[in-house]
């Protein structure tokens, strides 16, 4: 019985990667079809998402059965509680990249507005927080989950400096506000993508742990 609950626990684990494996595709494919201006990048993020949501449905059903069959406890316990948390997380991310693969198919044919490399450097670096989030699921690493949740300040700083540019264009151009428009919406979508990963980073840290560390404003005593 404990061997068969061990094997459970490996496939709940391997589907788990297996759809944070799709979900990085799909936001690599989203960096892609804004940076190359390559529309079919964007239709194959609104083909991978139908998966993700399969894959949601299925892991959601393995949870709730292992926990209905199994009454699993301590670290087993907190695996399945956690995965329940971080599957809707993925699913939302997958999301994320056909709202901003749908305005990829948009602005791709239009002229480009100069905002430097500042675009691409947040695609990458919400990517690099997903991935590095999903490597400390893997590998139970709770140093790179610290580092995952750290680097959100980072993103969030590149995100209201490219909504400021875009802003100021708008205001100095008018013919610039509809590609504006929809580029606020794509650096929307990408952070809303790394605090997701942020979520991710958490829930690694309670797994190995035990320990929430999300609002940490309520766990400091008060004062005198």
């Amino acid at each position: 019985m404990a061997r068969h609950f061990d094997n459970e626990l490996r496939d709940l684990k391997f589907s788990l990667l297996a759809m944070a494996g799709q979900v990085e595709e799909m936001i690599l494919l989203t960096h892609n079809s804004l940076m190359e201006r390559n529309d079919g990048d964007a239709r194959r993020v609104n083909d991978l998402d139908k998966g993700v949501d399969e894959l949601e449905l299925r892991l959601d059903q393995a949870c709730i059965d292992l926990l209905a069959l199994r009454a699993p406890f301590a670290s087993d316990l907190r695996l399945i509680a956690s995965t329940l948390k971080i599957v809707p997380e993925l699913e939302r991310i997958g999301d994320h990249c056909t709202n901003i693969a749908r305005r990829a198919l948009i602005l791709n044919p239009l002229l480009p507005l100069d905002l430097g490399d500042s675009l691409r450097r947040l695609g990458e670096e919400t990517l690099s927080m997903v991935r590095r989030a999903v490597d400390a699921f893997v590998n139970g690493d709770a140093e790179l989950a610290r580092a995952v949740i750290a680097s959100d300040d980072s993103v969030d700083a590149l995100y209201v400096q490219i909504n400021r540019e875009l802003l100021r264009l708008m205001l100095a151009d008018p013919l610039t506000i509809e590609r504006a428009s929809h580029l606020i919406i794509v650096i929307k979508n990408w952070e809303r993508i790394a605090d997701q990963a942020t979520n991710i980073a958490e829930e690694v840290l309670f797994i190995i742990g035990g320990v929430s560390v999300k609002h940490p404003y309520l766990q400091t005593p008060p004062e005198g």
